[in-house]
């Protein structure tokens, strides 16, 4: 179990820079920085020091309040959590004027990670604070692994129906929900309207489509624009897991990998192989030059990623009012949804005002009274779109947005997000991704698509089992 998390941490801290944007690491989920590329980057390169070295260096995320109005709270990026957190501050203010949210902002989801590993491993929970903010994608493991670092939320009265189900089925453990979720992961395919009108479509024209159709359509926008549909950061390859969620259907079966004759990967990871090969979708070899190069640098018509890639696009100032977002291909032709990244709120074992904590999160973050003004807020000024349905009918969630053509995108992404199929999830989810890119590039060169992902499913089997 040891060997198993310390290497959970290490693929945790690399994972930083990509998951940065959705609510899991410093800087590119912001959609107001325009430097969150530059500190995303940076975040991923500081985090690759080996996890055993991690726990040396465990921050100290400041314990608890003796004060019975204050809550203490550990959450990273200044640009996108920092102001959603003090946005539901001031919202619980307008019902508890004496209430108090300390907050420990820390570099990176690492520092949250490594400090619950150190709690939970010594018994030690005096440097925990009441709240910590952690990655979905690893909460049921440390939850499992750690149960005395965490309370649950089942009494609470937040009206779980109110939030999307795939979202909420990260921090639902053994039927009982630990987290109040923070922003939302869902994925947009976003388009150059302008330019697929210069070739004789429109965002219908891409809306409800095959994946086969959508690569005919990226080859004509190619050969008359010379832009690319789409692009991905190959070093940290996200399309394979969308694409797969958009069809219902996960990488992995009961527990293990299921993408060795598996005939819809196959055709998933044709369409990449194909769309590389022909132009159609560019594999960057970084974050920054899929951000920086293809991009802002105008390479693309299309980008598809979790909706944190907004600001990213927005960064591209010419192309204002140019931009409209729409749900995802599939290969049978109907729409897809998927989500990529996020983070919710969680209670930790150290927190002796719980019920405090309880009407704090269930009050704001979990769709009470100051739901409206805390994601309002949140979307003004640190870009965090909400998952909470009814906080989504606000007028600020109806405006339109001129960058996007005065598309009302904000609670089209919550909607989007209500139709994201659930799918089974796994602690080795990076180093399927790492496998499944080396795979890809190998079938680009010529390697035979179905040896190279039994290649991939057998190392990710022998590391599984290590």
């Amino acid at each position: 179990m040891k060997k198993k998390l310390l290497s959970l941490l290490l693929v945790s801290a690399m994972a930083v820079s990509v998951f940065a944007g959705c609510g899991g690491g410093s800087g590119s989920s912001d959609t107001s920085d325009t430097g969150a590329a530059e500190e995303s980057a940076d975040a991923g390169e500081e985090a690759e020091a080996p996890a055993a070295e991690a726990e040396e260096e465990t921050v100290n995320l400041g314990g608890t309040s003796s004060d019975p109005n204050t809550l203490t709270v550990a959450a990273w990026d200044a640009n996108f959590n920092i102001p959603a957190l003090q946005a539901a501050e001031k919202a619980f203010q307008a019902s508890n004027p004496d209430f108090k949210l300390e907050i420990k902002e820390v570099s990176a989801s690492s520092d949250v990670e490594n400090a619950v590993t150190l709690a939970g491993s010594s018994g030690d929970m005096s440097q925990l604070p009441d709240i910590v903010l952690f990655q979905d994608h690893y909460i049921q493991n440390y939850v499992k692994n750690y149960p005395d670092c965490w309370q649950s939320l089942e009494d609470s009265g937040i009206d779980w129906n109110d939030f999307g189900a795939e979202k909420l089925s990260y921090s639902t453990i053994d039927g009982a929900h630990y987290g109040a979720p923070v922003d939302n992961g869902t994925s947009v395919f976003a388009y150059r309207v302008d330019i697929l009108e210069e070739c004789g479509y429109t965002i219908d024209d891409v809306t409800g489509i095959t994946w086969d159709r959508w690569l005919e359509i990226g080859r004509e926008v190619k050969e008359k624009t010379g832009k690319a549909l789409m692009s991905m950061d190959h070093n940290g390859d996200d399309l394979p897991y969308m694409m797969m969620q958009a069809e219902g259907q996960s990488q992995w079966k009961d527990g293990k990998p299921n993408i060795a004759g598996n005939d819809t990967y196959k055709q998933i990871i044709n369409v990449i192989v194909t769309g590389a090969q022909d132009g159609v979708i560019l594999l960057c070899n970084d974050w920054t030059e899929y951000t920086d190069t293809s991009i802002i640098g105008d390479q693309v018509a299309g980008v598809f990623n979790g909706n944190w890639i907004i600001p990213t696009i927005e960064q591209n100032e010419a192309a204002s009012g140019k931009w409209e977002i729409t749900t995802v291909p599939t290969l049978s032709g109907s729409e897809g949804y998927a989500a990529n990244g996020g983070s919710s709120l969680y209670i930790t074992g150290n927190c002796e005002k719980a019920d405090l904590a309880k009407q704090f999160l269930a009050y704001t973050f979990g769709g009470g009274d100051g739901a409206m003004a805390t994601y309002d807020d949140a979307l003004r000024n640190g870009g965090v779109i909400t998952t909470c349905v009814s906080a989504s009918k606000s007028d600020v969630y109806q405006e339109g947005v001129g960058f996007f053509n005065d598309q009302a995108i904000y609670s089209k992404i919550v909607d989007m997000g209500t139709h994201v199929p659930t799918i089974e999830q796994n602690d080795y989810h990076y180093d399927m991704r790492e496998l499944v890119g080396n795979a890809i590039t190998n079938v680009i060169n010529g390697g035979d698509i179905d040896s190279e992902l039994e290649n991939a499913q057998s190392e990710l089997e022998f590391r599984m089992e290590e």
